[in-house]
């Protein structure tokens, strides 16, 4: 398998190995492209796509649909909508509160509430990608084609009888 196929093709299967250095080669040029301060931002978000495909291709190895993918940025959404309402709700009243212990409480109780839904999501989110990196993958063929070999290629053809 190319690295063009790896990371820019959601179709097939890939292997533990090859899921895990795509994934630290994603890794590094997430950090990388971050010491540009725009053009940075605009290539982070062109990266959520050969995310996807890597997942994808590593969920298909083990017999999963593809779309399992967006389970963790939903789990994102989700922390983040019910986080800035409750409790930002709970900072405005806090702020709107005036000066007292009272209103001071309030205002770190949503911000911890804030934190505590965003650190859940990221306990959801490192637990989703440990079960689709380690899951051992399809033996056989399986819907998405047949099992990618120790590094993502085509395993060895079996020699002839």
């Amino acid at each position: 398998m190319s690295w063009k196929d790896l990371f820019l093709s959601a179709n097939g299967r890939v292997g533990q190995s090859a899921f895990w250095i795509g994934f630290l080669i994603l890794f590094v040029a997430g950090f990388v492209v971050q010491i540009v301060p725009v053009l940075g931002q605009i290539l982070a978000i062109a990266m959520i796509y050969p995310w996807i495909c890597l997942f994808s291709k590593r969920l298909h190895d083990f017999g999963k649909s593809g779309w399992l993918v967006l389970l963790p940025f939903a789990v994102w959404i989700g922390a983040l909508c019910v986080g800035f309402f409750l409790g930002g709700a709970g900072m405005i009243a806090g702020a709107m509160s005036g000066y007292n212990d009272v209103a001071a409480a309030t205002a770190f109780g949503g911000a911890g509430l804030i934190l505590g839904l965003m650190g859940l999501a990221g306990l959801v989110n490192l637990v989703f990608l440990l079960w689709v990196g380690l899951s051992k993958g399809d033996e056989g063929d399986n819907a998405y084609g047949p099992p990618a070999g120790p590094l993502g290629n085509a395993p060895p053809a079996a020699p002839a009888a």
